[in-house]
């Protein structure tokens, strides 16, 4: 199985190699690895939230992941998107946009002898508006997890108090919305301080619209027997039943395609701060594409399936946890970082500190339970 799953991704890696090699000898190999080996060390809580979300879709939208998905994750996030950054707020065509891209100024300057800014340049000026989006995207989705009651609770403490007062409605809505007017407020200058406002907002609708699109055509499935769930599965798996998703609500039709629309953009919200990072590496937009899209993109993509076909998720109860907990921690980086610059690898290493910690949480109960005689299916149900 283990073949299966990652040997494309490893096939299509050491392509990327060779081609970043041919393209900038041993510094593109190099560049090239180093940019791969970051994007998948630091993006495992993406794999988790993205196995928690695939697993309630068909074969078919699963498969759809895996082809047109690596597409728009390679070419759309690791290439087009920071192209597409450049040609709107600089006013230039997408042409005259590659062309600055391959031809930065010398000596690394922040600016052409004319002084026009350079691709780079631009990229970071706008990185208060992307982590606006993206920020806000990441704290609905965490908000909306952590005010839902669920059967299993890792952080206990802290989650049932928070369940609790999740009960108020549009409460994430709320939080979300007074959080952004604090940090345009507060964190954002005078020049970006409405474009940051514009851009929050934007996140926020665009999670509302497409988790409220995926939750609405998961409810009109036909063939679903509803009254047996305790609660409607929303896109970012918030409410849980007992037992887990069963094979007879996974989504197809209309809702396979909202759930996969909502990963992408969910993979857009992680792949922000990465992308714009990179450039504290390399400026080359071709050594970018292949190491954070090709090596990268590819392996996190084989680890999300890796973790829905073993099992992974169901296994150690409290991964789902931790990975939203991380998101919560990435979401306030982001929006940290409209004022505060802060190093991609510190934001990777928090949000491994709450995988890692969720997974030996998982573990130490799954030894309890083994010691307590309790079974597999009966320690799923039993509140934590």
């Amino acid at each position: 199985m283990i073949a299966r799953i990652f040997g494309l991704s490893i096939v299509i890696s050491i392509a990327a190699l060779v081609v970043a090699f041919v393209y900038q000898s041993w510094t593109g190999l190099a560049l090239c690895a180093i940019l791969g080996i970051l994007e998948i060390s630091l993006s495992f809580d993406n794999a988790v939230i993205n196995a928690t979300i695939l697993e309630r879709m068909s074969e078919f939208w699963q498969k759809m992941f895996l082809t047109v998905g690596v597409l728009i994750a390679v070419f759309g996030m690791r290439l087009l998107f920071p192209l597409a950054i450049v040609w709107v707020t600089a006013g230039l065509n997408p042409v005259e946009a590659f062309r600055l891209a391959m031809n930065p100024p010398a000596g690394g300057a922040e600016a052409f002898a004319d002084g026009s800014p350079s691709y780079e340049t631009i990229l970071h000026e706008a990185h208060p508006q992307i982590a606006a989006f993206g920020g806000m995207f990441l704290l609905l989705l965490f908000l909306n997890f952590v005010l839902t009651d669920h059967e299993n609770t890792w952080l206990s403490w802290l989650e049932r108090p928070l369940a609790a007062i999740g009960r108020v409605d549009q409460l994430s809505v709320a939080i979300a919305a007074t959080s952004l007017v604090l940090v345009a407020e507060f964190l954002a200058d005078d020049t970006h301080r409405s474009t940051i406002l514009i851009a929050g907002i934007l996140g926020m609708v665009t999670y509302i619209v497409v988790d409220g699109l995926s939750s609405l055509f998961q409810r009109e499935q036909p063939g679903v027997d509803h009254s047996e769930e305790s609660d409607t599965a929303s896109a970012d798996g918030s409410a849980q039943r007992a037992s887990g998703p069963s094979a007879v609500t996974k989504a197809a039709g209309r809702a396979g395609f909202f759930l996969f629309l909502y990963l992408e953009v969910l993979d857009a919200s992680f792949s922000f701060d990465g992308v714009v990072g990179a450039f504290a590496i390399t400026a080359d937009p071709i050594i970018i594409a292949l190491g954070l899209g090709f090596i990268g993109a590819m392996f996190v993509r084989s680890i999300t399936i890796f973790l829905v076909r073993q099992g992974t998720l169901a296994e150690y109860r409290y991964l789902e946890h931790g990975a939203h907990w991380a998101i919560g921690a990435l979401a306030v980086i982001l929006l940290l970082s409209v004022k505060v610059e802060i190093n991609e690898v510190v934001t990777g290493l928090v949000g491994v500190a709450f995988i890692g910690a969720a997974l030996i949480s998982s573990i130490g109960a799954n030894r309890r339970d083994r010691a307590n005689g309790v079974t597999e299916d009966a320690a799923v149900s039993v509140p934590r």
